[in-house]
């Protein structure tokens, strides 16, 4: 088996899309937690739908998983693998970490308020589809 740098981007796509699901998941779900805390020291009831913001980041490692089994078996050069992997991983990786800002932003005010859940979420899914457009452009480039 000839590994070369088509693997390499094949790795880089799952590899930074999972890195940017790891810090947003991360930063949101730090955010959801000090709203809980705010919550308990207020004797409010804590929303349990904080756990959406959390998770929201995480999706974009199922893309860059999807999007790399289409480049394994791609007929792409191998520096076509590696810039498609680079690339699209990047992408992914950068809309799974501000989702998770964006996210924790949402928690936040919505363990403090109380309000504006559907407001806040919009935003996190407007964020989302930019690693939906990359796995899919991308997808598209692959299989050219």
């Amino acid at each position: 088996m000839n590994i070369g740098f088509g693997f390499i981007g094949i790795a880089a796509c799952l590899g930074l899309a999972a890195l940017g699901s790891a810090l947003g998941a991360g930063t949101a779900g730090m955010s959801a937690i000090g709203a809980w805390k705010k919550c308990f020291v207020m004797n409010k009831p804590a929303p349990f739908i904080l756990v959406a913001f959390a998770g929201a980041p995480l999706t974009q490692t199922i893309y860059g998983f999807i999007l790399m089994g289409i480049l394994q078996t791609s007929s792409l050069s191998e520096w076509g693998k590696l810039g498609v992997g680079v690339f699209a991983g990047l992408a992914m990786g950068a809309s799974a970490l501000f989702q998770g800002k964006c996210a924790a932003y949402g928690a936040d005010a919505l363990g403090e308020t109380g309000q504006g859940f559907g407001n806040y979420i919009l935003v996190v899914g407007l964020i989302e589809t930019v690693a939906l457009f990359a796995m899919v452009f991308f997808m598209g480039v692959a299989q050219a």
